[in-house]
């Protein structure tokens, strides 16, 4: 349960492959069925009790292995689940893994200057996550899944997410247009003295 580095962790997480999840879930009867019985399983554990873990989002899975139903979920960086959660999974017979990471996603199109240069795909930009992996097994799902009641009906606030992510943004615009006003002062100053100049935005 310890929160790793995510160097070569959730390498195959990535906006692409989590659009492909997404539309996987939405198209097959088999893997919502798997999600909604996943999905007990967390909520009998009392784990939206604890803070935070109602607002991940699915980013990849359910991955169904022999004997065990795994799931990734994402939160935004400021929005960490709280450990707690992890431990009270553990205890019930659960595999979690966490890890903090970066993921790159399309910013808001508002102008022009927004879309890559020739193309009409919107610029990527870098926002700072929390994954966590969870690994549920078949029994324990078979076991809890008569007499449950599943989250439909449940309101989950989505602004709270959309806010932290936007802030991500926000933070890093700011520190990259302070990096740009710096440079202009230096070479105003006659500081250039030939440096290159900084690296587009990403």
């Amino acid at each position: 349960m310890t929160i790793q580095s995510a160097d070569k962790f959730f390498d195959d997480v990535d906006f692409t492959s989590i659009i492909s999840t997404v539309k996987g879930i939405m198209t097959s009867d088999g893997s919502m069925s798997t999600i909604l019985d996943f999905e007990r399983v967390l909520d009998e554990a009392d784990l939206y009790a604890y803070q935070n873990w109602i607002k991940g989002e699915l980013v990849d899975g359910p991955v169904t292995g022999r004997y065990t139903v795994k799931c990734t979920f994402m939160w935004p960086y400021k929005l960490m689940p709280d450990p707690s959660g992890m431990k009270r999974l553990a205890n019930i017979g659960c595999n979690i893994k966490m890890a903090k990471s970066k993921l790159k996603v399309p910013i808001h199109v508002k102008s022009s200057d927004d879309f890559i240069p020739g193309s009409h795909f919107p610029k990527m930009v870098e926002k700072q996550v929390w994954f966590v992996q969870i690994e549920i097994p078949k029994d324990l799902m078979n076991e809890i899944k008569e007499g449950t009641i599943d989250l439909a009906d449940q309101t989950i606030d989505l602004d709270d997410i959309d806010q932290a992510y936007e802030d991500d943004l926000d933070k890093e615009n700011t520190q990259q247009e302070d990096a740009g006003q710096d440079d202009m002062n230096a070479d105003a100053m006659g500081g250039g003295m030939g440096m290159p100049p900084p690296p587009p935005p990403v």
